[in-house]
């Protein structure tokens, strides 16, 4: 259940985790015992490119949030806006964040990541031009691809398949190690 709605937001009284009958059975949801709201609490469509430098010798680029902690870098991720295919809202995910314009983009994969409630959509952008990062990036690296090391969750396994289709085995760098 989702512990940031806690009241209904039509009615305004306290929402309860009840019983109702649905498609597949009976599910316990969040909802309005006063008006009969309902939270579905569906997955939220997350994007991510693997961007591949074309006039950089196809290094790929990844960054690090400024708002996390530590030194990761990540794949250029966002998410989707109302009235955009998954195709224009990673064309503008990269162009927003890091000033790139895509060549090329084509479908890796759909991945879960079900510890945030997402389901990422991961393209391979071929991109192209000088890398000026948004306020919500605090730096970038280049890598040859047979340096990546992807993560174990949901971006880091569309690196692996992005790597496997490139002929590289992935490697995965041990989380319970990092500092």
């Amino acid at each position: 259940m989702h512990e940031d709605y806690r009241f209904c937001p039509r009615c305004a009284t306290p929402l309860e985790s009840l019983p109702a009958l649905e498609d597949g059975g009976e599910k316990i949801r969040l909802r309005c015992p006063s008006c009969a709201w309902t939270h579905w609490n569906n997955p939220t469509p997350v994007l991510a490119a693997v961007v591949e430098c074309v006039d950089r010798d196809g290094q790929v680029l990844l960054a690090r949030n400024a708002a996390w902690s530590g030194r990761m870098f990540a794949l250029i991720t966002g998410f989707m806006e109302a009235g955009e295919s998954p195709e224009q809202g990673i064309r503008r995910e990269v162009a927003e964040e890091t000033a790139l314009q895509i060549d090329a983009l084509k479908l890796i994969g759909v991945y879960e990541f079900e510890r945030m409630n997402q389901v990422i959509i991961a393209y391979h952008a071929q991109a192209r031009g000088e890398v000026r990062l948004s306020p919500e990036l605090a730096e970038y690296k280049l890598f040859a691809p047979a340096e990546l090391l992807c993560w174990p969750a949901g971006t880091g396994y569309a690196l692996a398949d992005w790597l496997r289709s490139r002929g590289y085995e992935p490697r995965f760098m041990d989380l319970a190690r990092r500092p």
